[in-house]
């Protein structure tokens, strides 16, 4: 009994307790739910990233959009530019249309002043006209009077004969006829004195008569003359007719050439600038960074400058000398009619700048597209066709402060304008 006592207490003893098994159980059950937690939280970070890239694909959308939109807005401000030139070569041409028309007016004035001289002419003719009936009928009635006082001389001389006569006979007949010698003498004084008479009012009839027709004369010159005058008056009033309907006619041709002419330069420079963005953008490739919108070609400032310098880099520098023979290429083809000019605008973002060199950032801006303007130059884009201005910080594309919004609005404008 002993002996199998001690056997049974000798037995093995079964150390793993149940709560061994419980704990590994529950071990692997977290195990399992932190293996589904990891693999739900996997296909969770998947599906959020694809979330945040179609995010940001929406973001870079929008960014271009706005970017459109602004560059849209710019072209609708430089349209309204090129309208108000336009408009300021219309109203040259409407100052030019009232200058005429005030010759015009002038022309007028002297053709009415032409035709009131030529009126008073006229009634001077008239006048004159009356005048020499008048002096004719005077002129008649002292030829008639000189007629009938050379018939009374005639009369008188053949009477002063008979005296004669009778004189002579008279001494014939003796002393007795003395008395009617005297009588007879007397008679032929007395006739004589009358034909004397007779003689001076003839001369002066004669006289007066010369006299008047001398002024008959003259006056016929001076009718003449004044004949004359109407005729000059009157081809010179037909040639201002003539040239106010020319004037007319040149003033209403003007405004429709010079309206056709603005339409299609505008056209013509809007084509070559199309044809310019065109083989510029084939040129330099699909970029992010550059980018052709509306009627401008717009550089990121970090494509061409490193951050608050005007230095042109190297990668600018490349860009910059396939722009300049895409350009050169262009020129070329240009009509010299057309005075167009390549405009470099510098633009900054809002962040200000104080530096020795550039004290603000209009100085920065005009910096930079000065040396933009520099570098074509030297690549053989004639000056006179380059133009640099500086804007600043003023004219942004995207009005919102932050990073985003700041590298879009740092950036160098490229635009073929009609200067």
């Amino acid at each position: 009994m002993a002996g199998f006592v001690l056997r049974r207490q000798r037995a093995p003893i079964n150390a793993w307790p149940g709560w061994v098994d419980a704990l590994t159980t529950l071990v692997m059950v977290v195990m399992f739910l932190l293996m589904v937690f990891m693999v739900a939280q996997f296909y969770l970070r998947e599906a959020l990233s694809g979330r945040e890239n179609q995010v940001k694909r929406l973001s870079g959308q929008i960014g271009e959009i706005a970017d459109m939109l602004s560059m849209e807005r710019q072209t609708a401000a430089d349209l309204r530019a090129t309208l108000a030139k336009l408009s300021g070569e219309l109203k040259a041409s409407i100052t030019e249309r009232d200058d005429l028309s005030n010759r015009l007016g002038q022309i007028t004035a002297r053709l009415e002043g032409a035709e009131t001289q030529a009126w008073r002419a006229e009634q001077t003719l008239t006048e004159a006209n009356k005048t020499i009936a008048t002096n004719k009928e005077t002129i008649d009635a002292r030829l008639k009077e000189i007629a009938a006082l050379e018939s009374a001389r005639d009369e008188l001389v053949k009477k002063l004969a008979e005296e004669s006569l009778k004189l002579r006979t008279a001494e014939t007949q003796g002393a007795g006829q003395a008395q009617a010698l005297v009588q007879a003498t007397r008679t032929i004084e007395a006739g004589r004195q009358r034909i004397e008479q007779l003689n001076l009012a003839l001369e002066a009839e004669k006289a007066g008569a010369a006299k008047e027709r001398d002024e008959l004369a003259l006056m016929n010159q001076q009718i003449a003359a004044l004949r004359e005058q109407m005729a000059r008056l009157n081809a010179a009033l037909a040639a201002s007719e003539t040239k106010d309907k020319e004037n007319q006619t040149q003033i209403a041709d003007l405004g429709k050439r010079l309206n056709v002419a603005l339409a299609s330069r505008v056209q013509e420079l809007a084509r070559y600038r199309s044809e310019f963005f065109g083989k510029l953008r084939e040129a330099l490739g699909e970029r992010p960074d550059i980018r052709v919108v509306g009627d401008r070609f717009v550089f990121q400032s970090e494509v061409l400058f490193e951050s608050g310098s005007a230095q042109l880099g190297d990668p600018g520098k490349k860009q910059l000398a396939q722009l300049a023979a895409t350009l050169k290429g262009l020129m070329a083809r240009i009509p010299p009619d057309i005075n167009w000019v390549l405009r470099v605008d510098g633009h900054t973002d809002r962040v200000p700048i104080q530096t020795p060199q550039f004290p603000s950032n209009w100085e920065l801006s005009t910096t930079r597209a000065l040396s933009v303007v520099r570098f074509l130059a030297g690549e053989g884009i004639p000056p006179e066709r380059l133009a640099a201005a500086g804007f600043g910080e003023f004219q942004p594309l995207d009005a919102r402060d932050d990073e985003i919004a700041r590298r879009r609005n740092r950036r160098i404008e490229l635009k073929l304008d009609q200067r």
